[in-house]
């Protein structure tokens, strides 16, 4: 893959201030596959004064030109589909099959739901009399992930689109080149020059610059719960609205009326699904002492004939972890279940037998692990499963709300009514079924230190909105 050494910028590709450059790396193999020009605050302030200038027309657009500008979006994206499934899988090393069908639909998703919900929307109606209005926030600063980067991208894009914000994203410097990519399809779609602005580079210089900007009038950060405080202690001076998408360490408990081995495998591919990395995984199952072992055994069977390999490869389940840095993490976590006493059932530490390069991890479960563990505490983003023996249904409640996380949960039962009761006394965002699919445009955001803020469909929509009461006699 090409350099890509320029940023999008109203409307127009142009040069950086600074010759540094950073380079991206293949995580199944190491290789370097293209370099990406590091941003500066000046980079920054010159993209924020393009969307500031921008919004001063693009607030006023109506409702039908937003709405045909998304469709005009969803046209073009779908025609670089195939490339940017191929390009997540070279950066970021999720399965082609998975890119086609998850990484790069997802994006596509979200602009098809927010796009629905735009069609019905009211700005304008009134309230006890008053006439009440939403309107647009103002210029939106993004920062991006690496795990799920069209997801993530899109669903900020066509949520400030549809409100009639203008935006600068930052995209991970991990995964840069889908983000190119993706303002080469808005420029296509001839979004409004100034409206989306890219800037790449790294997240304390770049990332740190938009959350201290005067002319940012929202933060909209996915990333780690640490990296979320540092935006949100910056963009404090300037009391700009700020919605996070953070960490998880999500719960899934297995009730004693569910088919207990079919929920264990479906927990455990849940959880090693994106080589597990993924901030809503199910990483730590509940399953009572009655059934505990039966868990335990189809969890582990899950793990051995999990295929891992390149992205590429055929009949491949999981890919590489996408950096180094997140590789050597999750090796230093399961090196710490092991000293901290858990029953390594299945995996470990090291690569993968035959993979003697790329940062790949062998899907790992723990059993017996407690709830005070460190692989328990911390988020370890990587394909490493935790079983927690529980001996009551408040246990397990408690258990699973015992974390300083709340982005996520999952409940298995034989009986929905039951599944339910016990849904609603998990204090997370977002909370699944019986394996029920996570709903695109279904609101998406955390309890505690997994966020504030939610994003999707009608909920993403109203984070980007203001509200005015105008009063009369």
């Amino acid at each position: 893959m090409a350099d890509q050494l320029k940023f999008y910028i109203n409307g127009e590709w142009v040069d950086p201030l600074s010759s540094e450059t950073i380079e991206v790396i293949n995580p199944s193999d190491e290789s370097i596959i293209g370099s990406i020009s590091a941003g500066t605050k000046e980079d920054i302030d010159i993209a924020v004064r393009a969307a500031k200038e921008a919004f001063k027309t693009f607030a006023f657009s109506s409702k039908e030109e937003r709405i045909e500008l998304i469709k005009r979006i969803i046209s073009e994206y779908e025609k670089r589909s195939e490339e940017l499934a191929k390009t997540i899988s070279s950066e970021m090393g999720a399965p082609l099959w998975l890119s086609n069908v998850a990484q790069v639909t997802s994006g596509l998703s979200h602009f098809k739901d927010t796009l629905e919900v735009l069609k019905t929307f009211e700005f304008e109606g009134t309230e006890n009399n008053y006439l009440v209005r939403k309107e647009p926030i103002g210029v939106i600063g993004m920062i991006t992930p690496w795990n799920w980067p069209m997801n993530q991208m899109c669903t900020k894009v066509a949520s400030a689109i549809a409100s009639g914000c203008t935006m600068v994203l930052k995209p991970s410097e991990i995964t840069p080149f889908c983000g190119i990519i993706f303002a080469e399809i808005l420029d296509a779609a001839k979004v409004p020059a100034g409206v989306f602005n890219l800037v790449n580079g790294m997240g304390p210089i770049v990332g740190a610059a938009l959350s201290e900007h005067q002319d940012i009038d929202m933060m909209h950060f996915t990333g780690s719960t640490r990296a979320g405080v540092a935006v949100a202690i910056a963009s404090a001076p300037t009391v700009k609205r700020v919605a996070q998408e953070l960490g998880g360490k999500s719960a899934n408990i297995i009730l004693d009326d569910a088919d207990i081995e079919k929920a264990a495998a479906a927990g455990a591919n849940h959880c090693f699904m994106n080589t597990g990395q993924s901030c809503n995984a199910p990483t730590r199952m509940l399953v009572s002492s009655n059934n505990y072992e039966k868990a335990v055994e189809a969890a582990a069977e899950v793990a051995n004939s999990t295929v891992v390999g390149s992205p590429e490869e055929e009949g491949v389940k999981i890919g590489p972890i996408s950096n180094k840095v997140q590789y050597e993490k999750v090796q230093r976590l399961i090196q710490i279940g092991i000293d901290e006493g858990a029953r390594l059932v299945a995996g470990g530490l090291g690569r993968p037998e035959g993979i003697s390069e790329g940062y790949f991890v062998k899907p790992t479960v723990f059993a017996d692990v407690t709830n005070d563990m460190t692989i328990a505490r911390e988020e370890i983003f990587g394909p490493v499963l935790c079983i927690i023996k529980y001996e009551s249904e408040d246990e397990a409640i408690e258990i699973a709300n015992d974390t300083e996380y709340g982005l996520a949960g999952y409940v298995q039962s034989g009986d929905e009514d039951h599944a339910k009761q016990v849904a609603r006394r998990i204090r997370a965002g977002q909370i699944s079924i019986n394996g029920g699919a996570r709903g695109p445009a279904a609101p998406f955001g955390g309890f505690k230190t997994s966020g504030n803020g939610r994003e999707h469909g009608l909920s993403g929509l109203n984070e980007c909105l203001e509200t005015k009461a105008i009063i009369g006699n």
